[in-house]
């Protein structure tokens, strides 16, 4: 990947340089890129664990469209699922959880250099 220059009288005053990874901050940040996936993960943080059928009763949308956002969710990392047939229960992978919030708050943290 080519370097990005910065210029400061163009771009203003450069950032310290993110450290984390970008594959991983990008793949987080598209995972909770839909609303209704924001609220999936803040019902889940308030629960140690959910059935498919619980989102349905709280979010505005069918079963299908429902499973297919934990489907993404879960792709990412972000939650785990437990099957117990006939059902599947989701909770929040803690893991991962918080390494997301320290890449978030990696990138968004505002570090001048000296």
């Amino acid at each position: 990947m080519p370097e990005i220059k910065l210029h400061k009288k163009k771009c203003g005053n450069p950032r310290k340089e993110f450290r984390g990874s970008t594959k991983e901050l990008a793949r987080y940040a598209k995972a909770m890129g839909h609303p209704a996936r924001i609220k999936i993960l803040n019902f889940l943080s308030q629960s140690e664990f959910c059935y498919t059928g619980d989102f349905v009763e709280v979010l505005p949308m069918a079963q299908s469209t429902v499973s297919q956002h934990l489907k993404e969710l879960k792709a990412a990392g972000l939650i785990s699922s437990t099957e117990k047939p006939p059902r599947v229960s989701y909770c929040i992978n803690r893991e991962a959880w918080e390494k997301a919030k320290t890449l978030f708050n990696d990138f968004f943290e505002d570090k001048p250099d000296k």
